[in-house]
C-alpha cells in the first residue's frame, strides 16, 4: 500500500513523525512517501532537525510558499495533483488545519483517491480564521476523519458526517510529547536570566489576530508588564516586526530570546510554572506538562481544555491577563482528555 502524507509546516512534521513510526513498526509493507509543500520555510529544518527529532526527510519539496492564501493553496494544489497522478498512492494522509492540508485534500478528492484526516473534527467557530474554514473543507472532503477529543468527533456527527467515518482516536501530539520529554534540552538563555525551578511564565504570540492588531498587541503586553511575572518570550520573526512597527516598549519583565527549536520548546514548557499563549497547539503541549494556561484569544478549538479547568481565555484584556498570569490554577485534577499515547498505532491500523 503506497501512502502520501502531505505537510507544510514544523509541527506537522512532528505529528507525521510520530505515525512515520507507528507505520514502520507495524506495517513495514506500507510505501510512505512525504510531500513537504514548503509553506512555512523554517531555518531550523535543517538536517540537524530531522537527525535529532528521528523525522523522516521528505521525498518532495514542492517550494510553494511565500503568497496569500489564495496563491499558495492554487500553487500546492496544482503541483499535488501531477505528484498524485504520478505517484498514485491508495491514501493521501493530511495533518490539522493549515493550507497545504486543504491543498492536499482537494487534490485527492478530486482524483478520487481518499483522504486521511488527522486532527478532524476541530472547531472554533471563528470563520474569520483561514484555519477554521481549512478544517472544515478537509473534513467534509475526507473519506476517514481522526478525532483527537470526543468534542471532535460529536462536531463531525453534528454536521452529518457519517458515523463509520469517524474514528475517535485521540492526539498525535500527545504520543508525541511522551517521546520527546526525555530528550528536551535546555535553550540559550541570558546570563541575567536566573531561572530556578518552576519560576517564570512561557509566552508565545504569533497569530494574526494579535499581531495584526496594535491595539490588542499592546494592551497584551501591558497585561504581561502588570503581572509583575518574570515572562520568558522566544519572539516569533512576525511579532518582532510588529512590535517594532506599532513602537512598542517591551516591559523589564519579559525576556525576549530568539525562537527556539522543538526539544527547548518542550524544555520551556515542562518546566514554567505557567503558559501564556495565542497558539493551538501550546496549548494542548501545556497540558501534556501538566502546566495551567491562560489563552491570548476570545475563543479556541481545544474547549475540552477550557471545560477541565486547565486553560481559561482572557483575549486581550490587560487586566484579565495580569491577573490571570499571577492567580489562575487548575481547579481539577487532570483527566486523560487525549487519548493513551497510542493515537499513531490507531490510525495506522484504521488505514
Amino acid at each position: 500500500m503506497k501512502v502520501l502524507t502531505i505537510i507544510g509546516a514544523r509541527p506537522q512534521f512532528i505529528k507525521a513523525a510520530v505515525v512515520s513510526r507507528a507505520f514502520n513498526e507495524h506495517r513495514p509493507d506500507v510505501q510512505e512517501i512525504i510531500v513537504h509543500t514548503g509553506q512555512h520555510y523554517d531555518a531550523n529544518m535543517s538536517d540537524v532537525f530531522f537527525d535529532e527529532l528521528e523525522i523522516p526527510k521528505p521525498d518532495y519539496n514542492l517550494g510553494v510558499g511565500g503568497g496569500t492564501h489564495g496563491q499558495n493553496t492554487g500553487r500546492m494544489i496544482e503541483k499535488l495533483e501531477g505528484l498524485m497522478m504520478d505517484i498514485r498512492p491508495e491514501w493521501v494522509l493530511v495533518y490539522g488545519d493549515t493550507d497545504s492540508t486543504l491543498a492536499g485534500a482537494l487534490a485527492a478528492a478530486k482524483l478520487h483517491i481518499p483522504v486521511a484526516h488527522v486532527e478532524a473534527g476541530l472547531r472554533s467557530f471563528n470563520r474569520r480564521m483561514p484555519e477554521e474554514i481549512n478544517r472544515v473543507l478537509t473534513d467534509h472532503v475526507a473519506a476517514i476523519l481522526f478525532s483527537p477529543t470526543e468534542t471532535g468527533r460529536q462536531n463531525l456527527l453534528n454536521e452529518g458526517i457519517a458515523e463509520e467515518k469517524n474514528k475517535l482516536v485521540g492526539d498525535v501530539m500527545y504520543d508525541a510529547s511522551l517521546f520527546y520529554k526525555d530528550k528536551a534540552r535546555k535553550p540559550l538563555l541570558p546570563e541575567e536570566l536566573r531561572i530556578k525551578g518552576d519560576d517564570f511564565v512561557l509566552c508565545t504570540i504569533h497569530r494574526a489576530e494579535n499581531t495584526n492588531d496594535p491595539q490588542r498587541l499592546k494592551d497584551i503586553f501591558h497585561g504581561l508588564n502588570d503581572s509583575g511575572e518574570t515572562i520568558v518570550l522566544p519572539m516569533h520573526p512576525r511579532t518582532r516586526s510588529k512590535i517594532a512597527d506599532y513602537g512598542i516598549a517591551i516591559p523589564e519583565n519579559v525576556w525576549v530570546i530568539d525562537p527556539v527549536g522543538y526539544l527547548e520548546m518542550v524544555w520551556l514548557e515542562a518546566n514554567c510554572r505557567l503558559v501564556a499563549t495565542d497558539s493551538g497547539g501550546v496549548q494542548k503541549e501545556a497540558f501534556f506538562y501538566s502546566k495551567p494556561c491562560i489563552t491570548l484569544r476570545n475563543e479556541t478549538e481545544w474547549v475540552e481544555l477550557v471545560d477541565a479547568r486547565w486553560n481559561r481565555l482572557v483575549g486581550a484584556d490587560s487586566g484579565l491577563i495580569a491577573s490571570s498570569i499571577k492567580f489562575f490554577s487548575p481547579e481539577k485534577m487532570r483527566q486523560p482528555l487525549y487519548g493513551d499515547g497510542d493515537a499513531a498505532d490507531k490510525i495506522v491500523m484504521e488505514l
